[in-house]
C-alpha cells in the first residue's frame, strides 16, 4: 500500500512500525538515553523506539522536546522515520535538527505496529 503525505524533513528510510494512538511528548516522555518511552500510562510505555518507524497523531509538550530528538539521534536511539497525522512545531524541528524523515497529512490508520514501512520524501510504502 503507498501512501502520501507533506514531507516535514526529506529523506529516505525504513523500519518496523511502532503506531500510537496518541500524542508523543519527547521531553519526559522518552528516555534521551535509552530511547524507551517512560511516560507513565502511555499506550508506548516501555517500548523503544530506536530504529523504528514512529506513527503517531501530533506531538505535545515542551520546546525542550525537539532537543530531546536531536540527543537521541546523537546517541543512536532515535527513530528511523516519523510519520504524523498532524505535524506541530516541536517535534518537525527536532526532526530537522536531527536529519530524521518526517511526513505529516498522512492518514495513520492504515499503519499497523509491525509493518515494514520504507519512506521516501513524501511517498510512504506500507508492507
Amino acid at each position: 500500500m503507498k501512501l502520501h503525505g507533506r514531507a516535514i524533513c526529506r529523506g529516505r528510510a525504513q523500519g518496523l512500525a511502532l503506531v500510537s494512538p496518541a500524542p508523543i511528548g519527547f521531553l519526559g516522555g522518552v528516555d534521551a538515553e535509552t530511547g524507551v518511552v517512560i511516560e507513565v500510562g502511555h499506550p508506548l510505555e516501555g517500548e523503544c523506539i530506536a530504529g523504528r518507524v514512529l506513527v503517531f497523531p501530533t506531538g505535545k509538550g515542551s520546546t525542550v522536546g525537539s532537543y530531546t530528538l536531536y540527543r537521541l539521534a546523537k546517541r543512536g536511539k532515535a527513530p528511523a522515520a516519523i510519520i504524523n497525522a498532524r505535524s506541530e512545531a516541536i517535534v518537525a524541528v527536532g526532526a530537522i535538527m536531527a536529519g530524521i524523515p518526517m511526513v505529516d497529512q498522512v492518514d495513520i490508520a492504515q499503519i499497523r505496529t509491525g509493518n515494514m514501512v520504507e519512506i521516501n520524501d513524501e511517498e510512504i510504502v506500507v508492507v
